[in-house]
């Protein structure tokens, strides 16, 4: 577990974690202090945990391969400090690995996060919903809570930690080379963890543009292919097209270049084409909360393709190109 100021979560995702310590599901649980200024160490040690350290502000994927070196097992889980691991999960995570062609395994966000708030709410169920439509034969690694063969992952020198200071899409990156190297990653969404992170509408433009969106782009184009799963998969691709349409009709609509009966048609298509996310948000939390959350995700759908666009225009009018 790396950690930076993760006080304030500590205290709900380290004690499954020191229950599996104890009844010996797992053989060991490695703390990784990544410069916290909090008492973030003293909660690690309370739970029965070995704190290493990175020496400074170091960043999540130095944590990572801090641990990686240090730890005993042939197994390496990942799992974030803001991450509250089901207690079934080190049994399943064993259980898997039985299986001597998988190199990696991740997990998935369960559907019910604590934070209240409607975008807490929201962006935790959407991640949700696409771990549960993900292909189970991965491209990708997760490192909120995911797992991987030690000997595989020091073969590949684990995360890139010059590229990626800052969490960011680092554990994406590794789950590439993985693959390149000949691994198999399987997506098995019975494994479960619960997400304590608090959305905030600035985390958007930070966390999901800066930090996911336009990174992920990045990296598909430098590698001259498109992953077509998760959120990124071709239907999603199409969804985000048709949100850009929506958006230009309505603001046509507007100025009186569109008619309002064309606006109102994209909108039931837009529901029509969703209506698997929306009928998850209805069971969660209701007609309103499934209105707004199918709203707010047209305008996920224009960020990431802004985004996208974003970086493809930089990448192919680059100089160095």
């Amino acid at each position: 577990m790396p950690v930076f100021n993760g006080a304030e979560f500590m205290h709900a995702s380290l004690p499954p974690l020191s229950d599996m310590l104890e009844r010996g599901e797992i053989i060991e649980l490695l703390v990784v202090n990544d410069g916290s200024t909090d008492n973030s160490v003293e909660i690690a040690e309370s739970f029965g945990a070995r704190v290493l350290h990175t020496g400074g502000r170091m960043g999540v994927g130095h944590a990572r391969n801090i641990a990686a070196a240090a730890a005993r097992g042939k197994i390496l889980w990942y799992v974030d400090a803001d991450v509250v691991a089901h207690d079934d999960v080190a049994i399943k995570l064993r259980e898997a690995f039985t299986d001597p062609t998988l190199t990696a395994v991740i997990g998935s966000y369960d559907d019910r996060p604590p934070a209240q708030n409607f975008l807490s709410q929201y962006k935790n169920l959407v991640h949700h919903y696409y771990h549960h439509r993900g292909s189970k034969e991965a491209s990708t690694f997760w490192g909120g809570c995911g797992a991987v063969r030690k000997r595989e992952f020091m073969a590949i020198n684990g995360f890139d930690t010059q590229r990626f200071r800052l969490p960011s899409v680092e554990d994406i990156e590794f789950g590439y080379r993985l693959c390149d190297a000949g691994g198999r990653i399987q997506l098995l969404p019975d494994i479960q963890a619960t997400h304590l992170k608090v959305w905030r509408f600035a985390d958007l433009i930070r966390t999901e543009m800066l930090r996911r969106a336009i990174p992920w782009a990045t990296l598909m184009l430098e590698r001259g292919e498109i992953t077509d799963d998760l959120n990124v998969a071709t239907g999603e691709r199409l969804r985000a097209l048709l949100a850009g349409v929506l958006m230009l009709t309505f603001l046509g609509a507007l100025v009186g270049l569109a008619p309002w009966w064309l606006v109102g048609s994209i909108v039931l298509v837009a529901g029509a084409v969703n209506a698997e996310l929306f009928r998850l948000f209805m069971r969660r939390r209701g007609l309103l909360f499934a209105l707004g959350g199918l709203l707010t995700h047209q305008f996920y759908y224009l960020y990431s393709g802004i985004s996208f666009v974003w970086a493809y225009l930089r990448f192919h009018l680059s100089p160095s190109r």
